[in-house]
């Protein structure tokens, strides 16, 4: 039966009826709209940063699928995509080419192949419209629960990559992103998305233009476009207050100094053991250089102790001994292993250190870069190395696992880790009361990699109404407050040491109780829809 619903007959089923569907090759200007909204969306992110884009970003490739069939949505969908994807992520061709040595050729073939793997969702977007939506009312609800479906599904799948979704563009808008301590980011994204329809919306009914063969009526536009208006207003508001009320929280709560350092320390020196010796000399020495700030907690980057840490006596007891001479507790980046049996087991790890030189605690990382700490699939592809070299084949720590400091609980997250919420909120929920974000963005060299990779922290802090510390060995390392204020900041590819008192709050956000139920939701709605679409298909047919 499915596979009779799905031949082609079924196609103008989709749209509505065979009488209001009409075949239509794709013209030049479809083309050209397809790749204006691609260039839209990448001009919203860093490094470009124009963050108003965003909200109409996705017009262009709704205007070009209005009344085309779903295979050639899907096509335009594809093409959007293709060239987001590809002006967004460019960079992963100079890591390849750079730390992997692989050719020219190679990196921009992996670039592309990732990209219109990234795109499929955006072309799934444009089929599942054209597809499931014959009315242009039904379009205007169903864009933004389609469009964070997809995101969501792309967060999660094959190990997820959530780099830059569209509620990201957003992270210096304070008054819009507050709405994220109930919704996450998702719920930025369903807004803009929501926007992005109304707006074509508009430009159908002020043009007379058809969606699939029908023309938008005037009340119900008029209506639905009052509620959007009067939700955006809502989520002004609520960011406003929101805004006031944990600054009021701030004041009253207690504080932790704490000092970043950047080290700067070239990725091509990084690992040779003929610099280890330096690099933890200049560690040492500009973490001195914060003592008379008499910060509470020092934090190094990630692996910015270039050697396995208590495995290797001399370095760590020059490590131990710098710490003493400065005399607070330090969190440093480095390597660890385990030992059971004939087997080894690798981690990427950070340690709390007191003064004393004891280790207080351990956190090794759980979300890892796929064939940059480990290979996929390895059993069934050998063959597969990794692109970037590392000291080994990682293992994964438990999620949720937090360090003990003091009184309180600390949420760290390595690199990439801090893209995925669920990570940060599982930490929060074990009652982590600051979140320390350590990376290693050397590998981005000057490109938008490292402005993109902080934005998506900024969301963590708003999630969770948590202070965020963030430490990185060429930058961008920084504080954000509970309400996503991006209070400091460093240069890319200097040497910087800069203090900050951070507010400690307690409170659990409904975001961290009860995590995506607006993303879960949606992809809930989104099978509705398709499952009376492929109903009212078998009655018809009979």
């Amino acid at each position: 039966m499915i596979k009779r619903l799905l031949r082609k007959d079924f196609k103008s089923y989709l749209v509505g009826t065979s009488k209001s569907f009409k075949k239509e090759k794709i013209k030049k200007g479809d083309i050209l709209l397809g790749l204006l909204s691609g260039l839209l969306l990448t001009g919203a992110f860093p490094k470009i940063g124009i963050d108003w884009l965003a909200w109409f970003a996705l017009v262009p490739l709704l205007f070009s699928i209005k009344n085309h069939s779903p295979k050639n949505s899907f096509r335009l969908g594809l093409l959007t995509g293709v060239i987001h994807y590809l002006t967004l992520i460019y960079w992963l061709s100079y890591t390849m080419r750079t730390y992997g040595h692989l050719d020219w050729f190679l990196c921009i073939a992996l670039l592309i192949l990732f990209s219109v793997y990234l795109s499929l969702y955006i072309a799934i977007f444009s089929l599942a419209l054209t597809g499931l939506c014959a009315k242009p009312l039904v379009c205007l609800i169903m864009i933004p629960v389609f469009w964070v479906s997809l995101e969501y599904i792309r967060s999660v799948l094959l190990s997820g990559f959530p780099w830059e979704l569209i509620g990201y563009s957003q992270y210096k808008n304070l008054h819009v992103i507050q709405i994220s301590d109930i919704f996450g980011v998702y719920g930025v994204s369903f807004l803009i998305a929501m926007i992005n329809g109304a707006i074509f919306l508009v430009f159908l009914y002020v043009t007379q233009t058809e969606w699939q063969g029908i023309r938008v009526p005037k009340l119900p536009a008029v209506g639905l476009l009052l509620i959007f208006g009067f939700i955006f207003c809502l989520v002004w508001f609520y960011g406003k207050g929101r805004i006031n009320s944990i600054d009021e929280q701030v004041a009253v709560s207690p504080s932790v100094s704490v000092s970043i350092v950047q080290g700067n320390i070239d990725q091509a020196l990084k690992w040779n053991p003929a610099f280890q010796i330096g690099t933890i000399e200049k560690y040492l020495r500009l973490s001195l250089s914060a003592r008379p700030r008499q910060p509470d907690l020092v934090v190094w980057p990630e692996t910015a102790a270039p050697f396995y840490f208590l495995r290797n006596p001399k370095l760590t007891e020059m490590v131990i001994e710098g710490i003493h001479h400065t005399g607070t507790d330090f969190l440093i980046g480095s390597p660890s292993y385990i030992r059971r049996g004939n087997n080894i087991g690798h981690y990427n790890s950070v340690y709390l250190i007191g003064p004393d030189g004891k280790i207080q605690g351990q956190y090794d990382k759980v979300h890892l870069v796929p064939f940059g700490e480990y290979v996929p699939f390895k059993n069934w592809f050998p063959f597969i190395g990794k692109i970037v070299a590392t000291v080994g084949d990682f293992q994964p720590g438990q999620k949720g696992n937090t360090i003990q400091w003091k009184n309180y609980k600390l949420g760290v997250q390595i690199c990439y880790e801090i893209i995925f919420p669920d990570l940060s909120r599982a930490m929060v929920k074990n009652n982590a009361a600051l979140l320390v974000n350590v990376t290693n963005d050397a590998w981005y060299g000057q490109s938008s990699a490292p402005y993109q990779h902080f934005s998506m922290a900024v969301f963590r802090a708003v999630e969770n109404r948590r202070a965020l510390i963030r430490s990185a060995n060429t930058g961008i390392s920084g504080f954000v407050d509970p309400a996503g204020r991006i209070v400091a900041t460093t240069p890319l590819f200097q040497e910087k040491v800069i203090t900050h008192t951070m507010p400690v709050i307690q409170e659990k956000t409904f975001y961290t109780r009860f995590g995506d139920v607006l993303a879960i939701a949606c992809i809930g709605a989104t099978l509705i829809v398709i499952i009376i679409t492929l109903g009212r298909a078998a009655l018809k047919k009979g």
